[in-house]
């Protein structure tokens, strides 16, 4: 069954809460209820006439009012209306504090630790909570696996919900007695201004590379809108940077006037580090230094990338006032993400590992990772997204080059031509790399495990813990992990032959 969160009904005046507002046909506005979604709209509720992408919502006003929306929160005024409006600069911005604020303020009733990144995010949030729920702490988490309360989880849509889901949950968070939530703040969320209302006590930005380029006009525009993160930072809140990655570096200059900016790190000097001690196919040990107090930590993810994910939660988790004891505690406990390399082992003589890898930065770090931890060959399954960023194809043939033997296969065509898509891949590749392609994902997966041989690591990469593959408007049901067991499971199987009989 579905989650049922409790209903928003606390009156906000938008004179008190927006300063900088004006009105048309009224002198205030008191709501009860907001939607940015047309459909949405029931008697009495307020429509904000959102600008996105794609759609202008002044064009679904009328409708709106239809539905029973007796007011309008806008940028411009509507002169076809007669319904009262409330006038503001940046009318997304404006939505997310209302909704914020008919929630009751839940991001100032709970501690928030944000997290934005090209990659990591979803690790990092789940590090996070799981140190605090493992020195007692009830802990919620909004995130691209999953939406939690703190006591009741359910599948997610988006990686940062929209204002009114974000806000909704926090909610939910305080009146279930939650204390701490983690939740992923996506360059689109924040660029949209969807978290603009919730108040963080924590932002950590774990890398900046190169990502979501179809939506995003340049590096730089994409980078300025991680930066955002800070503008949620309380003033005495902790700003986390990883000072490994060259695009954290960056931002430095973006914190000024905002949080306590604490830097971590394994490589490059940093106010929280890392010694390695091991690093295996069943998880990482290394001593973490929080500032002078060092501690010995055992963690069952895989890949140096994730000691670095590791170090980002201490650093929010020794904020929140855990000690050493507990921090290490916590982050052992967690023995693994869904579809972060995520171990598939029925027994096979070889290794088998799926990622959510789709950016070339994380496909590298992955496929590093593995060489480092496999004696044999690495050999490579991935593709590329449809409908995004054309840009990034070639950058991923660059690093899947650095594995063994790279499988180009669809990743989620969504309205493109599958084999285009792989071209765009292939243009990538040198001349010396060993590839094959199958376009049928299934298939692609099922070449690479009988190609395996002893001793060989195989990473499926691109779709982690996806349970659908999306092709034109079709959503086909297709999990890696899950078409991995049913492969593996059947060549595993006994040949059936007829017994042998002794002549006569």
């Amino acid at each position: 069954m579905p989650l049922r969160l409790p209903e928003i009904r606390t009156p906000v005046s938008l004179r008190g809460l927006l300063p900088n507002c004006s009105f048309v046909g009224c002198a205030d506005i008191l709501v009860s209820d907001a939607t940015e979604h047309s459909s949405h709209c029931g008697p009495s509720s307020l429509f904000a006439a959102l600008q996105g992408n794609k759609n202008d919502g002044s064009n679904f006003a009328n409708e709106a009012i239809q539905r029973g929306a007796n007011a309008l929160l806008v940028q411009q005024p509507i002169a076809t209306v007669t319904v009262p409006q409330c006038v503001v600069p940046d009318a997304r911005r404006a939505f997310a504090v209302l909704c914020e604020a008919l929630a009751g303020n839940p991001s100032q009733r709970i501690r928030v630790a944000g997290v934005t990144g090209t990659n990591g995010k979803t690790t990092t949030t789940w590090l996070i909570r799981s140190i605090l729920q493992a020195a007692g702490k009830r802990t919620g988490l909004l995130g691209t696996i999953e939406y939690d309360d703190g006591e009741t989880a359910k599948a997610s849509h988006l990686t940062t919900p929209d204002s009114k889901t974000c806000s909704s949950w926090l909610r939910a968070m305080v009146e279930r007695g939650t204390t701490h939530a983690a939740i992923e703040l996506s360059s689109h969320a924040l660029d949209q201004s969807r978290a603009s209302g919730v108040f963080l006590d924590a932002a950590v930005v774990t890398n900046v590379t190169q990502d979501h380029l179809d939506y995003h006009s340049s590096p730089e525009s994409y980078r300025a809108s991680k930066a955002k993160i800070f503008e949620r930072c309380r003033t005495d809140g902790l700003i986390a940077i990883n000072t490994d990655d060259a695009g954290c570096r960056e931002l430095k200059s973006h914190c000024q006037g905002t949080g306590r900016l604490v830097t971590y790190g394994i490589d490059a000097p940093a106010d929280v580090s890392a010694e390695v001690v091991e690093e295996s196919r069943t998880g990482n040990r290394f001593v973490l230094d929080l500032m002078g107090e060092r501690v010995e930590v055992s963690s069952s993810l895989v890949g140096r990338h994730n000691i670095s994910n590791c170090i980002a939660a201490a650093t929010v988790a020794r904020h929140f006032g855990l000690d050493n004891s507990e921090i290490a505690a916590g982050l052992a406990s967690l023995k693994s993400v869904p579809g972060r390399l995520e171990t598939i082992q029925l027994g096979q003589p070889f290794h088998v590992y799926v990622d959510y890898a789709h950016t070339d930065d994380a496909l590298r770090r992955a496929i590093a990772s593995l060489r480092h931890l496999t004696s044999g060959r690495v050999i490579c399954v991935f593709g590329a997204g449809g409908d995004r960023d054309r840009s990034k194809r070639p950058l991923m043939a660059q690093a899947a080059a650095n594995a063994d033997i790279a499988v180009v296969t669809s990743d989620n065509p969504r309205n493109e031509d599958p084999e285009q898509i792989i071209e765009d891949v292939l243009a990538g590749f040198s001349t010396t790399t060993e590839t094959y392609v199958e376009a049928d994902r299934a298939q692609a997966i099922r070449w690479a495990l009988q190609e395996a041989e002893p001793g060989d690591c195989v990473l499926i990469a691109g779709k982690g813990h996806e349970a659908v593959q999306i092709m034109g408007s079709d959503r086909v049901e297709f999990d890696d992990r899950v078409v991995t067991r049913r492969l593996l499971a059947e060549s595993m199987q006994p040949v059936q032959s007829e017994p042998y009989r002794v002549p006569a």
